[in-house]
């Protein structure tokens, strides 16, 4: 799979794997890794377990095939989240691919940290919210959601998006017990980091 502007690794369409135990897991649990809860967050949160975890990691990180998941969006930016296997360099890019351009626009990374401009609340519901079935890509609304997540830099979320949060986990699998209690420091993680900058520009706008 070719994504115009972004030719570092072999990518290959990754949407099948949102499906398997483990996943979600490993895709929003590194938000929680700063040390900044008292609780260790576990993917029993998510109702998986530590060996669903490693049986999704071994294909999530495979430097021979690097997983791509397009969210397309009707009238709005496609956002791709793509898992860059490079050896000695592995994490998580955050791309979209701009109507009429020719090349997508990286707007964040995961490194162990998070670095980019990412996007508000607003800017992640709309995407979100707008699947364009016309294209391929996640288009069932939880998963293009919590596929976003971590782009959220949005340190005013309102106070429906921890039911937003707890609809999406539990329609992913996640108890309804637990799914409270994920969303609680899911949002904690990324409120806690979250800040525009007073020169920040949406990359929603194509400029």
């Amino acid at each position: 799979m070719l994504i115009k502007g972004y030719d570092v690794g072999p990518l290959v369409p990754g949407e099948s794997l949102l499906v398997h135990p483990g996943f979600w897991s490993n895709y929003l649990l590194a938000m929680c890794s700063d040390g900044g809860c008292a609780e260790r967050s576990v993917p029993e949160w998510f109702g998986e377990d530590g060996a669903d975890v490693d049986a999704v990691s071994e294909v999530l990180f495979d430097p021979e095939r690097w997983p791509a998941f397009r969210v397309p969006a009707k009238d709005s930016p496609e956002a791709v989240v793509i898992y860059r296997n490079l050896d000695g360099d592995y994490g998580t890019d955050y791309l979209l691919t701009h109507p009429g351009r020719s090349c997508a626009e990286q707007i964040a990374s995961w490194d162990g940290d998070f670095s980019g401009t990412g996007l508000s609340w607003h800017e992640l519901i709309r995407i979100a919210d707008s699947p364009s079935r016309a294209d391929e890509g996640v288009q069932d609304t939880a998963p293009r959601f919590l596929l976003l997540l971590p782009l959220l830099t949005d340190p005013d979320v309102p106070e429906t998006a921890s039911v937003r949060l707890i609809a999406a986990l539990t329609a992913v699998g996640a108890p309804q017990d637990t799914a409270s209690l994920a969303a609680e420091h899911l949002l904690a993680h990324l409120t806690r980091r979250s800040g525009h900058d007073p020169a920040w520009t949406s990359p929603l706008s194509g400029s």
